[in-house]
């Protein structure tokens, strides 16, 4: 799959994604200090999925109604790295299926809201 990850999700999940098998575009890494609407329409120009941490993006999907090919929320009472990548593991592990695989081309867009219980997904 194709993951944006946004620079406050950090540069530790991005390389473990990247460890996983998927192509990652890392804002830390790659273009910091960009600011949320040139993430967001990036990530729909280019067909990425967005992985942030920053509930503006969840404003500007679900309010604002702004296109995007997918965005998982974060939002996690304990922010450190490694929480992250756990929260991650096992939403990729138990609902890969209903993320849109966008080198196939095909699917409707899509955000999953991830908490540490896996509690929220919305299509």
């Amino acid at each position: 799959m194709r993951f944006l990850v946004d620079e406050s999700t950090g540069p530790f999940v991005a390389q473990w994604l990247r460890e996983q098998g998927h192509a990652v575009f890392s804002v830390f890494e790659q273009a910091r200090g960009l600011d949320d609407e040139a993430i967001i329409q990036k990530a729909y120009a280019e067909n990425w999925i967005l992985i942030t941490n920053d509930k503006d993006f969840g404003e500007k999907v679900y309010r604002e109604r702004r296109p995007h090919r997918g965005v998982v929320l974060l939002r996690l009472e304990d922010e450190r790295a490694a929480m992250k990548i756990e929260t991650l593991e096992k939403l990729l592990a138990n609902h890969s299926d209903r993320l849109v695989d966008l080198r196939c081309g095909y699917g409707k867009t899509r955000s999953l809201c991830a908490n540490q219980l896996i509690g929220c997904l919305s299509f």
